[in-house]
């Protein structure tokens, strides 16, 4: 086990784990490896889980049913580890019981991450956060379920291994947990590709409303709060939509303007070379990954914003 986690978790009697808002597979996933692996290896231990309600398609994972997603389960714990958090307004209605706790520990992989816990470990070389955890952890006391967490924050934070963050460690990963007899098949078409009709009806409409830009290397789409009610979705049935547009022929930069609530929008970008989409993010306080990243933008017109993510990715295309 890593020297830093080791004495962390030496020091430490009441532990939480947290993940960031909105959990991703790879929020849900190396949350949850975590857990298992402190419950198999540190039984002593008082962990508890405090993570927003992820989706149900996560729940093939062991533990998900032990998420807790009540703020004061926990009141004072000797440490809390957020994993995959790449800043601190990200734990959101968690984030005082971070602060409440004795010590701090952050765990991730985003260039983004601006180091705000008490320690961080941060690798942005990593292509997820569970990539990451596994080289901390002891791989010989990995079991078959939290090989199964670990697996899938890999596969929905590489794109089934086909991001730029992908590198020969990874697979290396990837092998190594297959090995311990995970049904890795059906993780990745639980955790990344299988949709529900109303998620295909809404891409439906995302692709109908995509707008390029002149020379077709930007493309967009923009869904506002009222489409988003009158298909009866949530906002999670987005996902895959902006990755969606970004396999568009000729496309360098995919954007995804949602409504999260009236006024304010989020956006989702997806790159290739040469588009860091994490720089242009950054210009409205959000953050991310090179190729992968988003922001929450308020009181401004969806087509102002659009006017000037398409302004940036083109300047960036032109330096």
């Amino acid at each position: 086990m890593d020297q830093v986690l080791k004495e962390k978790l030496g020091r430490a009697q009441t532990i939480v784990l947290m993940g960031h808002v909105r959990p991703d597979g790879d929020c849900v996933g190396s949350v949850l490896a975590l857990y298992l692996y402190l419950k198999k290896n540190e039984p002593s231990k008082n962990v508890t889980v405090c993570l927003e309600k992820p989706l149900e398609k996560f729940k093939y994972l062991s533990g998900f049913s032990e998420i807790v997603s009540d703020a004061d389960a926990v009141q004072h714990p000797d440490l809390a580890i957020a994993l995959d958090v790449s800043d601190k307004g990200r734990l959101g209605g968690f984030t005082a019981l971070f602060d409440r706790a004795a010590d701090q520990l952050n765990i991730d992989h985003h260039i983004t991450n601006p180091h705000f816990a008490a320690t961080t470990i941060c690798d942005p070389s990593a292509s997820s956060t569970c990539e990451l955890l596994y080289t901390l952890l002891d791989a010989e006391r990995i079991d078959a379920e939290i090989a199964a967490a670990l697996y899938t924050g890999i596969v929905t934070d590489s794109g089934v291994f086909k991001y730029s963050s992908t590198s020969p460690r990874t697979m290396n990963i990837a092998a190594d947990l297959i090995a311990k007899g995970i049904p890795f098949g059906e993780i990745i078409d639980g955790s990344f590709y299988r949709k529900t009709y109303v998620q295909n009806k809404i891409m439906g409409l995302a692709l109908l409303n995509a707008v390029e830009n002149a020379d077709g290397t930007v493309i967009y789409a923009i869904i506002s709060a009222e489409e988003q009610a009158r298909m009866e979705t949530v906002h999670a049935d987005l996902d895959g939509i902006s990755e969606q547009l970004r396999l568009t022929v000729g496309v360098k930069c995919a954007v995804l303007c949602s409504e999260m609530e009236p006024g304010s929008w989020k956006l989702s970008l997806r790159s290739l070379e040469p588009i860091d989409v994490a720089a242009i993010a950054m210009m409205y306080g959000g953050g991310g990954h090179v190729r992968a990243a988003g922001c929450t933008i308020v009181g401004k017109r969806p087509e102002e914003i659009m006017e000037e993510v398409v302004r940036a990715a083109e300047a960036q295309m032109h330096v």
